[in-house]
C-alpha cells in the first residue's frame, strides 16, 4: 500500500484501540505531509524532513514506499483481528461528511479551504453547515448571509466538477422545537443538521418534546450531537430526554442520528448509540470540523459504527451524492 494509506490505516487502528487523539493525529498529519513526496522509494531520513513527520511515522513511510507492509501496521493488525479489518472496510466506504464549519460562523478557515481539504481526503462531497442566526456566539448566519453563502458555494462548485460542496446549515432547535431559520430558505438547502445548543439542562419532558418536534420536521435531515455532552476538560453532562422515543421518531421520519466525531463530544454515548441502532435509525458519521485537519476525525466515528455492526447502507455518509440528495430532499428529486 502507499504511505498515505498505511498511515491512515494505523490511525484507524489506534482509534479502534481507544488511543489518545494526539497519537492518532500524528499519523493523520504525516499522511497529509506525504502528498508532497513523488512516487517511489524514500528513506526515513528524507521523510523526517517533511513537516509533522517524526521517527515512527518516517519509518512507516519508508517501509510502505519500499513496497512492504510497515512493521508498526502489521503489529496493530495482528492484535486487532478481523473485526477491526471489517471496520477499516467501513471507513473505506466513506463518501462524504454532513457537518463542517467555515469562517462564516465559528470555523477558522475559508469555505474554499474546507472544501479542498475534504476533496484531498478523498471525499466525493461534503456539506457546509455553518450555524443559524440565534447562535450569536458562533456568528450564526442571518437569512441574508446564508443566501449570499449559497452563491459562494455555487461559485466554488463551478471550479471543480468532480467534488461537490453541498449547501446546508447546523440549525438551532429552539425551545418550542422549531428550527432557527426561514422555512423557505431551509427548503433551498441540500442538507439540514438540527442541534440543541441552549437550555441543555432542561427537564427531560420539555427536552423530549423539543427534540421530537425537530426530528419530525420534514426540513430536518440529521439530529446533531444529540446529548450535547462534553467529555474532556471540565466536561458537560448529557442532556436528559426520552432517547427511545426520540430515536423511534427519527427512524419513523427517516431522520439520521449523527455520530459526532469531535474528540470532546463523541456523541451519542455507547448506550444511546446501541439504542438508536436497535430501533433502526440511519446514521451520519460527521466530523463537525472547524478546521481542515479536523476532517480526519471521521476515523473515530467509523470505528464506533463498526463496533456496533452498522452496515454502509445505514450510514448516509457512505452514500453517493445522488442517493444522499434523493434522501435529504425527496420532493426536489
Amino acid at each position: 500500500m502507499d504511505p498515505a494509506t498505511a498511515l491512515r490505516r494505523i490511525a484507524f487502528l489506534l482509534e479502534w484501540n481507544d488511543a489518545s487523539p494526539y497519537r492518532v493525529r500524528a499519523f493523520h498529519t504525516a499522511a497529509d505531509a506525504v502528498r508532497a513526496l513523488p512516487p517511489g522509494p524514500v528513506d526515513a531520513a528524507r521523510a523526517r524532513r517533511l513537516p509533522g513527520v517524526g521517527p515512527v511515522t518516517a519509518e512507516v513511510i519508508a517501509q510502505a514506499a519500499a513496497g512492504t507492509t510497515p512493521s508498526y501496521l502489521a503489529r496493530l493488525e495482528t492484535a486487532a483481528g478481523p473485526a477491526a479489518r471489517a471496520g477499516w472496510g467501513l471507513l473505506a466506504a466513506a463518501r462524504g461528511d454532513c457537518h463542517l464549519h467555515s469562517d462564516w460562523s465559528d470555523g477558522g478557515h475559508p469555505i474554499e479551504e474546507m472544501a479542498e481539504a475534504a476533496r484531498a481526503l478523498g471525499h466525493q462531497w461534503a456539506v457546509l453547515t455553518d450555524h443559524s442566526p440565534r447562535l450569536t456566539i458562533a456568528h450564526g448566519l442571518s437569512p441574508e448571509r446564508l443566501r449570499h453563502q449559497l452563491d459562494v458555494v455555487a461559485a466554488c462548485n463551478a471550479r471543480d466538477g468532480s467534488f461537490r460542496l453541498l449547501t446546508g446549515i447546523e440549525c438551532d432547535i429552539l425551545e418550542d422545537g422549531s428550527l432557527d431559520q426561514e422555512p423557505g430558505l431551509l427548503g433551498r438547502l441540500d442538507v439540514v443538521v438540527a442541534s440543541v445548543h441552549s437550555k441543555l439542562r432542561a427537564d427531560p419532558e420539555p427536552m423530549t418534546a423539543r427534540m421530537l418536534a425537530a426530528v419530525r420536521n420534514p426540513r430536518t435531515n440529521i439530529l446533531g450531537h444529540c446529548t450535547g455532552r462534553i467529555v474532556t476538560g471540565r466536561g458537560r453532562p448529557p442532556s436528559r430526554f426520552d432517547a427511545e422515543a426520540v430515536f423511534a421518531a427519527c427512524a419513523a421520519a427517516g431522520t439520521a442520528v449523527e455520530i459526532n466525531c469531535r474528540p470532546e463530544r463523541r456523541d451519542p454515548p455507547d448506550d444511546l448509540l446501541r439504542l438508536a441502532a436497535d430501533v433502526g435509525c440511519l446514521f451520519a458519521v460527521d466530523t463537525d470540523a472547524h478546521a481542515p485537519e479536523q476532517l480526519h476525525w471521521l476515523t473515530s466515528g467509523y470505528a464506533r459504527a463498526a463496533r456496533f455492526g452498522l452496515p454502509p447502507e445505514r450510514l448516509v455518509t457512505t452514500w453517493p451524492r445522488e442517493r444522499l440528495l434523493a434522501w435529504a430532499r425527496p420532493a426536489a428529486g
